[in-house]
């Protein structure tokens, strides 16, 4: 006889959302604030990246040119530096400090000539505002955070790894949209599998309810609440169709313009059913070595990102490399633009805040200079500016995201690297 544990076990995966991500917000709460962290690796060119002028005359260089659409929702930061030092090399530390802002604890992974390192001492500012989000019940949603990948791979080493929900605690993202489209919207035959087997689970509780004594009545209690939220789950309906992939894409070097397009759709179309409030999305990693023929560029990007800033012709690979990652981003923000917030007139880029960031500033290790580029009104920062700041540590920034959310914290990571508070300007 099956069980309903053992039709659990059997239902596997694809069950994982409706079990252990329930959504809890709302309807009419206040104002959704949204943040995406969007990854490419290998630093920039600087000479057509950063804007020569600070302030809000400004003209947006050649990698950059993709925006041009959003010029006035966009914040350009320069003068942000990754400060952590310690054991890894830099591509290591500009990777597992990103978004942590603390050094990497020692470890056994060999990187350049630098002292072995492993993973982060601590969590992603992404992972800390979704704890603070999910703490609230007017902000808590079924998933809580997202982590998007474009062809990260199977390897799990600091290089791959830049959201961690704890110390020594590295989240994956994932890089198979149709593994991220399951998780997301399951399979129809487990959600009518889970909608019998919580009709079961109602009626023994129903059945020994009144053979309880009070302290068991209240833990009984506990668990038909949590029936009834995963029914209630269960009966939300998606803002529109669930996306429709094409198919036969896979984890090859050309079909990584493809995947790209799956994933910000996806993220998207999650973001509008409020799935999550946060969400990254990683393109590669860290010495990472796609090679953009699409675009014309068939050398390995890592090799070339060492390549001398004389070497013409990498610096304009490099630039048509990194205009690509700009196009990707400038597609994500054209999507938010256009998709309304469901029960209202405004847009989902109205309430979301994208950053656009890599490890390093250039490809020969330096972390000073780190490309962070803001998008959109999520957090209330006034965008439309180029900013020029005097190698401050990034922590800054990493707190001034908190802070954009009511997250009032004193410092993140390093607390040495806070002890001048937020980013002075943003607002």
């Amino acid at each position: 006889m099956t069980t309903r544990r053992d039709l659990l076990r059997g239902i596997g995966c694809a069950a994982t959302p409706f079990l252990t991500g329930l959504a809890f917000a709302s309807p009419g709460q206040a104002r959704k604030q949204r943040l995406i962290v969007m990854f490419s690796p290998n630093g920039i060119v600087p000479s057509t990246f950063w804007p020569d002028e600070v302030g809000e005359t400004f003209t947006l260089k050649t990698i950059l040119e993709p925006l041009a659409p959003f010029r006035d929702r966009t914040l350009i930061l320069r003068g942000v530096s990754n400060k952590m030092a310690g054991d890894g090399d830099g591509h290591m530390r500009g990777m597992g400090c990103l978004l942590t802002g603390i050094e990497l604890f020692r470890g056994n992974l060999q990187g350049g000539s630098m002292t072995p390192a492993g993973w982060a001492k601590g969590p992603s500012i992404d992972q800390q505002l979704k704890n603070f989000l999910q703490s609230r019940p007017e902000t808590r949603t079924r998933f809580g955070s997202l982590e998007f990948g474009v062809q990260v791979g199977d390897r799990a080493d600091v290089w791959t790894r830049m959201v961690y929900g704890g110390p020594n605690s590295p989240i994956a993202p994932i890089s198979d949209p149709y593994q991220m489209l399951n998780k997301l919207y399951g399979r129809a035959k487990d959600q009518r599998a889970l909608t019998s087997i919580l009709d079961d689970v109602r009626a023994d509780l129903a059945a020994v309810g009144s053979r309880l004594g009070v302290e068991d009545r209240r833990l009984l209690e506990e668990h038909a609440t949590f029936v009834r939220e995963m029914e209630r789950q269960m009966q939300v309906t998606p803002e529109g169709p669930t996306p429709d992939l094409p198919t036969g894409v896979k984890s090859r070097n050309e079909d990584l313009p493809r995947a790209s397009r799956m994933q910000i759709d996806l993220m998207v179309n999650a973001l509008a059913n409020d799935f999550a409030r946060v969400a990254t999305l990683q393109y590669t990693r860290s010495v990472g070595q796609a090679r953009m023929t699409w675009i014309g560029v068939d050398r390995a990007h890592h090799d070339l990102s060492h390549k001398s800033e004389k070497d013409a012709q990498a610096q304009a690979d490099l630039t048509k490399i990194n205009r690509w990652f700009c196009g990707e981003l400038a597609y994500l923000v054209k999507s938010l633009a256009e998709t309304r917030e469901p029960g209202s007139d405004r847009s989902l880029l109205d309430g979301t805040t994208v950053v656009w960031a890599n490890e390093l500033g250039q490809g020969n290790h330096t972390r000073d200079n780190i490309p962070f580029v803001l998008v959109g009104g999520g957090l209330g920062f006034r965008t439309g500016r180029s900013l020029h700041y005097q190698r401050v540590p990034h922590n800054r920034l990493l707190l001034s995201l908190a802070h954009g959310f009511g997250h009032h914290i004193e410092r993140f990571g390093n607390p040495e690297m806070c002890v001048d508070g937020p980013l002075a300007d943003l607002t």
